[in-house]
């Protein structure tokens, strides 16, 4: 399954991919501006929203042990309700939450925004302590960005809504009815999306 950002923020799934009429480098589509991401057999116009995977950032490889960890964490949440209220798989999971972690911290554990959060999951002080979790242990953090991630999914049943929700807040989501006006808050779940994307095809 490849998620698809549409034109007015829905999220939808492709078809299987079995071929693709464009080449990737490190995750980047490579072509102009118009030349878009297209799957063979397809009309033109019904894979223009595929346009997202260009905007994925550099593929990151996170240290060995820190890979495993992320790996770990997820696979502990991997039954959480949260999954079902979204209708992903564990697979969808583990590539989402990864991609998340990569799109946050690009795998730095020292990582701080000038916002203050803080980590591979660049969790919120608060945030963090309402998880019950220290965001500076960065084993901590993973599992505290986990629970926090799963949660919005179960709140929302939507996996762009829960990554509006944990970019901006679930208050902010709830207020505007669904993904915030927010330029970094589009960007991040546009982001995700796309490194989701890259991941699920190379799983």
């Amino acid at each position: 399954m490849v998620l698809v950002m549409e034109g007015d923020g829905s999220l939808t799934a492709s078809r299987a991919q079995e071929s693709f009429a464009r080449n990737y480098n490190d995750g980047i589509g490579q072509g102009t501006a118009t030349d878009r991401l297209r799957i063979f057999g397809e009309n033109a116009e019904q894979t223009e929203a595929l346009g997202i995977a260009a905007i994925a950032p550099t593929a990151r490889t996170p240290r060995p042990e820190i890979l495993a960890a992320i790996q770990a964490t997820a696979r502990r949440y991997a039954g959480h309700r949260g999954l079902r209220a979204a209708d992903i798989t564990v697979t969808d999971w583990l590539n989402l939450y990864r991609a998340n972690i990569e799109v946050e911290s690009a795998y730095d554990p020292r990582a701080v925004s000038i916002a203050g959060a803080i980590g591979l999951g660049q969790l919120m002080p608060d945030t963090a302590a309402e998880l019950g979790i220290d965001p500076r242990d960065w084993r901590q953090n993973l599992d505290g960005s986990a629970r926090y991630l799963a949660q919005m999914l179960a709140e929302f049943g939507d996996v762009r809504l829960a990554l509006a929700a944990y970019n901006a807040g679930p208050d902010a989501v709830r207020r505007y009815g669904g993904i915030p006006p927010f330029t970094e808050t589009q960007n991040h779940v546009q982001r995700v999306l796309a490194v989701f994307n890259r991941l699920e095809g190379t799983s």
